[in-house]
């Protein structure tokens, strides 16, 4: 499948893969930065998400394929790739599956592990609840998800895929797919080889998504990896972008 791509910038390719229910936007700060700074910069929308396509099934090698198909057809292969959360994994997966593709990779708080999804299935299952009327406003869809989603910026997060300009409003994204894929996408596939190129793990040192009993999965995977971490939680891009940028602007420069 072929993605939907922002871009920006020009020189080395820097590939940003968003995380469950977000989109390439969500790295636009990042990425006018990166891109001011020398890079070519390409955000893509995995996959149900964003403006992409949508299909059935949300696994792991799929995904990694929809990105490798994407940036052949850009003229981005290979290229650095950063990952967070989900993207993160399809970063991994990518990485496994297929290395020369893969100049360095960088993922940003997740392991290769299966994660139970109780908060996710439940914004999800309000999401899906949301009854999409005409006339639909802003503020009422986000009353309606309050009860499920108590965290006013989460909610924002995931009204950012409710298209407003439609009347009734509409979700962009395939979020019946999404549902259905949630097994696939807290779980982790049994993929073979591993990855010997320069591998940069950054956790948010307030998130519990990276464990030490997740290490040594990460160096049998992942041999030349090396851990760090910010002052953050789970979205630490997001919470923290300025450490985040300069821990990427290292890792790109081979700092």
């Amino acid at each position: 499948m072929k993605l939907v791509v922002a871009e920006a910038g020009q020189g080395p390719a820097v590939v940003l893969l968003h995380g469950l229910l977000g989109a390439g936007q969500n790295f636009g700060a990042i990425q006018r930065q990166l891109a001011a700074e020398g890079f070519r910069v390409l955000a893509l929308d995995l996959r149900n998400h964003g403006t992409s396509p949508h299909a059935a099934g949300m696994a792991y090698a799929d995904m990694a394929a929809d990105v490798a198909e994407t940036l052949q057809a850009e003229g981005a292969w290979p290229a650095s790739v950063i990952g967070h959360s989900m993207g993160g994994k399809v970063a991994m997966a990518l990485a496994l599956t297929r290395p020369e593709g893969v100049a360095r990779l960088l993922v940003a708080d997740i392991a290769p592990v299966a994660y139970p999804a109780p908060l996710f299935n439940a914004y999800i299952a309000a999401m899906r609840g949301l009854e999409l009327r005409p006339g639909l406003a802003r503020r009422e869809a986000d009353a309606a998800l309050a009860p499920a989603v108590p965290a006013a910026p989460l909610r924002a997060f995931l009204l950012q895929n409710l298209d407003f300009a439609r009347n009734p409003p509409a979700w962009r994204i395939g979020l019946e797919e999404i549902a259905a894929g949630m097994p696939e996408i807290g779980g982790w596939p049994d993929l073979p080889g591993r990855y010997e190129g320069q591998v940069l793990v950054l956790a948010g040192d307030r998130s519990d998504y990276i464990r030490p009993e997740h290490a040594p999965l990460f160096q049998r995977l992942f041999p030349a990896a090396t851990h760090a971490s910010i002052p953050a939680g789970h979205w630490l891009h997001a919470e923290n972008p300025q450490a985040f940028l300069a821990t990427v602007r290292g890792f790109l420069r081979g700092l």
